[in-house]
């Protein structure tokens, strides 16, 4: 038996021993049946599949043990060994040690078998083509303390999160989008180390991805073509960069053969640069888009909308997608010309009238009692949502779609708030001003806003208008920012913080010195009432990212730990004090950030700039890409993990 397993092991490592000169032992056990005895080797351990072994990995060998004797899914035929590598549970060649069978000892040794099998079979690659050089980038280089500002906001990024309270230190990752903002207001060009960076974040996060690829410019775009993980990059930016090179066959070819992203980026550039070539380029496929794509190419005609696009919008309103319907006639409706603007404020018209029977000038509502075919076409949807009445749903469409210049011809000549202050008879106010602030909303009449706002100090639900949060805040974003501003002031002093998140969240930033001072003393009067600061981490997020920084050294003071009341939340004063640390070492940052772009550190130390990444390797304006560097960076993902 040991003869046999010696000439076996022989056997496998030299096949080409000749048979003469084997002993008559030999060729007799050669030619007998195998011995039950005898061990058989089993399928190589190479030939489990890769992606079998890491799954066993994640999984565990207990609930997803090896299957060594298949050679793929369904199949039971073992593979023929490898040559020099014996299968688990058995001695490797001039080895007498046992080997293991299953469990994470055979996991380990089928993945180092693997692993060597792959490097031998390595060869090199003959006559690859380098990748075309980098364009260049004439854009001028980041000054060095915001190259390094930079880097280390993008490797506090992809840091593992510590979980729990964040503490006194700055979120640096809410900071990316302003530094991003800031820097190409300035006119920079990203360093080239960081490329890879700045690509994989706008990857993780979409509302990064507008400043990174205007940041990253052309080699940006040029990188992103090597790995396919940034084909959002070229996605997003093809319709841009074949417009800006003014070449109509390079578009045509694109918005008939592109991906749906890129024909979207592609219709809203050209609608950007030529409104009616945008129009043209969506009606020569018009017919033959699905509904959804539809739908998504007419909401890119918001884009330069004028009275030009009436006769495509007004062909959309027979499509037969009740959605696109309903997009084309909202967007005709904000065309106070179009004749749909006109059957709207007609409608509209028969169901509200000034009523001058009493003793004084009241508004009658009567509600439309059906809902026809005609009205259906023109965008009013006759199922309403459930919980409300079919008369009110159909008299707020009618309303909301009619110019609202309509109003003033018909009450008399009145303004806005003249007749927004209108008594409205049978309880129909609230129906009636809802409609009237959507209306205000789709036709960015500030007029309106501003009467349906009324003042900052009533109370939201005695106030004119709509009491919704979400329908305030979006009236309040039609008014120009510094009253937008000045109005945010005086309602969040009057009102306090709990319900002007989304008021704030529609300010200009950094916000006014008036709205600043008004939220930090709102903020240091709920402090003053004992309760914990996590009922308004969001109004604190949006301070430390809106304040504007000069407001830091004002702020000191509310840093310390004040004696709590008797009556406070436990502990609620520490947690008050770590939340304003927070908000001055970020308005702090955030300056520092500001000097660090404009080169103007004044000689002041940066507050925890990070590592430093090394010499800046683009010093020169416009450097010639290094062909050498560039073969560096494969395209698969593989090589840039």
């Amino acid at each position: 038996m040991s003869g046999t397993t010696s000439i076996t092991s022989t056997t496998s490592v030299t096949p080409t021993t000749s048979t003469a000169s084997a002993s008559p032992a030999t060729t007799a056990s050669s030619s007998a049946p195998t011995s039950p005895a005898a061990p058989e080797p089993g399928p190589s351990a190479v030939t489990i599949p890769w992606e079998e072994l890491v799954t066993s990995a994640l999984l565990g060998t207990d609930r997803r043990p090896l299957r060594t004797g298949r050679t793929g899914a369904g199949s039971s035929a073992p593979r023929p060994p490898t040559p020099g590598l014996s299968a688990p549970g058995l001695s490797a060649p001039g080895s007498s040690a046992p080997r293991p069978t299953d469990g994470p000892a055979a996991l380990l040794e089928a993945a180092a078998l693997h692993t060597v099998r792959r490097r031998a079979a390595l060869l090199p690659s003959v006559g690859a083509t380098p990748p075309v050089p980098a364009p260049p980038d004439l854009r001028p280089p980041l000054p060095g303390a915001a190259r390094r500002r930079l880097a280390h906001l993008l490797a506090d990024r992809s840091a593992p999160s510590g979980g729990g309270r964040r503490g006194a230190a700055p979120d640096l990752t809410e900071l990316i989008p302003q530094w991003l903002a800031l820097a190409g207001e300035r006119g920079f060009r990203a360093p080239a180390e960081l490329l890879p960076a700045l690509l994989d974040a706008a990857r993780a996060r979409t509302d990064l991805r507008p400043y990174v690829l205007s940041f990253a410019g052309p080699r940006g775009l040029w990188l992103a073509a090597l790995n396919p993980e940034w084909r959002f990059a070229l996605r997003a930016s093809n319709g841009a960069r074949l417009t800006a090179a003014d070449d109509p066959d390079a578009v045509r070819r694109l918005w008939e053969e592109g991906l749906f992203a890129e024909r979207v980026a592609l219709l809203g550039a050209v609608r950007a640069q030529d409104p009616s070539a945008g129009r043209t380029l969506l009606a020569g496929t018009w017919s033959a888009e699905r509904a959804e794509d539809r739908l998504m190419f007419l909401d890119a005609l918001r884009e330069g909308l004028d009275d030009a696009d009436e006769p495509f919008l007004e062909a959309a309103l027979s499509d037969r997608s009740r959605s696109v319907r309903s997009v084309a006639a909202e967007l005709l409706s904000t065309l106070p010309a179009s004749a749909l603007a006109r059957r709207m404020a007609s409608r509209a018209l028969t169901c509200v009238n000034a009523d001058r029977t009493g003793e004084g000038l009241t508004v009658a509502v009567e509600a439309p009692h059906e809902c026809d075919a005609d009205m259906q076409r023109d965008g009013v949807t006759p199922v309403p949502p459930s919980g409300r009445g079919e008369r009110s749903w159909w008299l707020g469409q009618l309303v909301e779609a009619a110019p609202l210049t309509v109003w003033r011809e018909r009450f008399g000549g009145r303004t806005a708030q003249e007749i927004v202050a209108l008594p409205v008879a049978d309880g129909w106010e609230a129906e009636l001003h809802a409609a009237w602030c959507r209306a205000a909303v789709r036709q960015r009449d500030p007029e309106w806003a501003r009467a349906l706002l009324g003042a900052p100090s009533i109370p939201p639900a005695s106030g004119p208008g709509t009491a919704s949060l979400s329908e305030r805040s979006q009236l309040l974003a039609t008014l120009p920012p510094a009253e937008r501003a000045d109005w945010a002031a005086g309602f969040v002093a009057a009102h306090g913080l709990s319900e002007a998140f989304q008021l704030l969240g529609v300010c200009a930033v950094p916000w006014a010195g008036p709205l600043g001072r008004s939220v930090v003393d709102a903020l240091d009067i709920a402090r003053d009432a004992g309760s914990y600061p996590w009922s308004f981490s969001g109004v604190m997020g949006l301070a430390e990212r809106c304040l504007d920084p000069a407001e830091a050294d004002r702020l000191e003071v509310l840093t310390t730990t004040q004696d709590e009341p008797e009556d406070a939340s436990p502990g609620a004063g520490g947690y008050w004090s770590e939340a304003f640390r927070r908000l001055v070492a970020t308005l702090r940052l955030r300056a520092a950030m500001e000097r660090e772009l404009t080169g103007n550190d004044g000689g002041r130390p940066s507050p925890d700039p990070g590592p430093d990444p090394g010499p800046d390797p683009d010093p020169d304006p416009d450097p010639e890409p290094d062909h050498g560097e560039t073969t560096r960076h494969p395209a698969g993902p593989d090589a840039w993990g």
